[in-house]
């Protein structure tokens, strides 16, 4: 972890060095969304990023400026699969071997992904393991780079690129968002968003959305110190199921972000059925995070601009099936009582 801040320049930096390797999502609007928030909503869905998720930005930004000494001996990282993703992504496009060391539950699809795109996966159990132990031990044995999913300079200026992107796209259209709601792991895209979106808007919130119980962050920006998550829960958001915030990106949060907001697994289940259903995206539990928040009324909408994060798009498919026809078996079997 470096101990650097990260600046709008930063940012802007790392926008330059992705220019030509991430996708530019679009602002998208919903008639229906806006009736259910009451106001003016617009979605980013870095579902449609490279690699299904907002990672591939922050991974290239830190591996493109390995000296090539660095990149000879490899990286290593850890992730629940998106991060897994974008670095195997990065890896491929710069030539440089990658390892990541992934939990043996994450989703097939991520798995799957991962090797494809020619990264090495070690497995471990994240209920008893520690997978940051582990990647570390693995880079000191391979003489290799360690690349952190979210603790890190480089990695929050290239997530930063999100919110910077957000922040043009409204000015392209004549607004100034009034709120800016993204789903919250680790924190590196919330808190490098913030730095590009409160230094173009002194006057933009910017909220955090994590899933009960692994609500670190929420209150962590209550207490004003890291909190840490009860080892025994579970959710569906397998992409946000951090043990606490990170040093760096929390030391951002803490003055940029809040109030931290938290939605349930079946609030994440309806935004993705919704998110299907008007929009045609699929997007994973965790991506739907920010969405569920704005559909469950977790805060005020009506009457303001807010602009919605959708992160990834990464899911199984039987899961996603699964999800989608909840609500109709729900609905049939209370009819036929």
């Amino acid at each position: 972890m470096m101990s650097k801040t990260v600046e709008l320049e930063d940012i802007e930096q790392a926008a330059e060095r992705l220019q030509s390797i991430a996708v530019r999502t679009p602002l998208l609007e919903s008639a229906a969304l806006d009736r259910a928030a009451g106001g003016r909503v617009l979605l980013k869905p870095e579902c449609l990023q490279l690699t299904g998720s907002f990672k591939i930005r922050g991974a290239y930004n830190l591996m493109c400026q390995l000296t090539a000494g660095e990149a000879a001996h490899g990286v290593v990282a850890f992730s629940s699969g998106n991060h897994a993703q974008g670095v195997a992504a990065a890896g491929s496009v710069l030539g440089i071997q990658t390892a990541i060391v992934m939990p043996e539950d994450a989703p097939a699809a991520k798995l799957q992904n991962t090797r494809r795109l020619g990264g090495e996966t070690i497995l471990y159990d994240r209920y008893t393991g520690n997978r940051e132990a582990i990647a570390r031990q693995l880079a000191a044995d391979r003489g290799a780079t360690l690349v952190p999913s979210y603790d890190h300079a480089h990695i929050i200026a290239g997530q930063g690129t999100v919110g910077l992107e957000i922040m043009q796209q409204c000015a392209e259209r004549g607004l100034t968002p009034d709120q800016v709601l993204i789903p919250c792991s680790g924190g590196g895209l919330s808190s490098g968003s913030a730095v590009a979106i409160k230094a173009l808007s002194e006057s933009t919130s910017l909220h955090t959305v994590e899933p009960a119980d692994f609500d670190d962050t929420a209150r962590s920006l209550i207490s004003g110190r890291r909190e840490t998550n009860r080892g025994a829960s579970r959710s569906i958001c397998d992409a946000l199921l951090v043990e606490t915030p990170g040093v760096l990106t929390f030391e951002i949060n803490r003055k940029l972000a809040g109030p931290g907001l938290v939605v349930s697994d079946a609030e994440v289940r309806e935004a993705m059925r919704f998110a299907f259903q008007h929009l045609k995206l699929v997007v994973e539990p965790g991506g739907s995070a920010a969405l569920a928040a704005v559909l469950a009324g977790r805060l005020h909408t009506q009457g303001r601009t807010t602009v919605v994060v959708l992160s990834g798009g990464n899911v199984d498919t039987e899961l996603f099936a699964r999800i989608q026809t909840e609500r109709s078996w729900s609905a049939n079997a209370t009819k036929t009582k």
